[in-house]
């Protein structure tokens, strides 16, 4: 494979440093938010994103699927199969909307409640070791900044 300066042209690789780039720090960084959570953890069999699933039912209550998917942000096979093992727990309940017989309305049952609260102090524990390298500044920018990164389009859904 002949080199781009062979026929004269820069070489679009110059100055780019994949280690670098926002989209793998934002990786390492997760990765490394996921790691702290399942260490810290209340409960061991318990996922980041069911965390997230059983408090947006905690939050906003009884939800569709579709509903789930908007709040959470994780898409539509992701929040099934999430769905699915949250129900295998007991911690969901699953039943048929009164107006819709065709919706699917999931339900955050009396035992996913109680994981919640054992897990909310290990949240805490969570978000602190994942910003711990952070001064209070920085931690407030951080936040500012992902937000900013994903928030909405104006117009966007």
């Amino acid at each position: 494979m002949a080199e781009n300066s062979d026929i004269g042209e820069a070489d679009p690789r110059a100055g780019y440093q994949v280690t670098e780039q926002v989209g793998h720090l934002l990786r390492k960084a997760y990765q490394r938010h996921l790691a702290i959570f399942q260490e810290n953890a209340s409960d061991p069999d318990l996922t980041s994103v069911q965390f997230v699933t059983l408090c947006t039912l905690h939050d906003r209550g009884p939800s569709s699927q579709a509903e789930l998917v908007k709040a959470t942000s994780v898409d539509q096979a992701t929040i099934r199969g999430i769905v699915e093992r949250l129900k295998a727990r007991g911690l969901i309940n699953l039943s048929k909307d009164a107006a819709d017989g065709r919706k699917v309305i999931i339900s955050l049952l009396a035992k996913g409640e109680a994981v919640l609260r054992s897990m909310y102090p290990n949240a805490h524990i969570i978000s602190e070791k994942t910003m711990g390298r952070l001064n209070p500044a920085e931690r407030v920018a951080l936040l500012f900044l992902l937000k900013k990164i994903t928030e909405d389009e104006p117009g966007e859904d």
